[in-house]
């Protein structure tokens, strides 16, 4: 597929979208801290490092496709990372992910940002894009190989655009939980389990991954 497919652009907003809408990329830890400081102004101001340190995460996996990428036949690679989403999908799934890190009320920019790394990499939020970003890249650079010269823009767009939509859905969802939906109390009868929803998710574009491998 060619680099400017609607598809995989798409794609890229639409997993930022997803990780936006689970609760461990943010938005709870966001609305809890306004309601501790009684400011909706806080809950704003949190989503900044809360973004910084999930685009940190997925530029570090990100950067790690690219070089696999630039070493690799394409084909391989695409088996490679589908084996590994879904081993990690099935192992977030039996996990739990249990023993995640905390981070008190009184948290400054720093640790949140931190705290945001830190749970991006331990629930593979970058893993997920690589179904998007390696026909992207692929397309950019040589034929069956990804030229991480050619494929370092294109990746670093896919980045931008996925953090776009992941920070709007965030501040979308926490200024509604925080002004109309009573606070955290909704939790008690709305909530799902998204933790098996996002390992499901993982397992899927680890299948995506093998089937589209050739």
């Amino acid at each position: 597929m060619e680099p400017g497919s609607a598809t995989l652009w798409l794609g890229a907003a639409g997993l930022g979208a997803f990780h936006g809408i689970n609760p461990a990329m943010g938005w709870l830890f966001a609305v809890a801290l306004g309601l501790y400081a009684h400011s909706r102004r806080v809950v704003l101001l949190s989503l900044v490092p809360i973004a910084i340190g999930h685009a940190a995460s997925v530029a570090l996996v990100l950067a790690g496709a690219l070089t696999l990428g630039s070493l690799i036949d394409h084909a391989y690679l695409n088996r490679a990372c589908g084996v590994f989403l879904i081993g990690w999908g099935v192992w977030c799934a039996l996990r739990g992910h249990r023993g995640q890190p905390r981070v008190g009320m009184r948290a400054g920019f720093a640790g949140l940002a931190l705290w945001s790394f830190v749970m991006s990499s331990a629930h593979g939020a970058g893993f997920m894009l690589i179904p998007v970003l390696l026909p992207l890249c692929a397309a950019a650079g040589a034929p069956g190989l990804a030229s991480a010269g050619h494929a370092l823009p294109v990746g670093a767009l896919a980045l931008g655009i996925h953090t776009f939509a992941m920070l709007a859905v965030i501040a979308a969802v926490s200024t509604v939980v925080y002004d109309r939906a009573g606070g955290l109390g909704f939790l008690r009868t709305g909530w799902i389990n998204i933790d098996l929803v996002w390992s499901a998710a993982l397992v899927g574009c680890g299948g995506w991954l093998l089937l589209s491998a050739r």
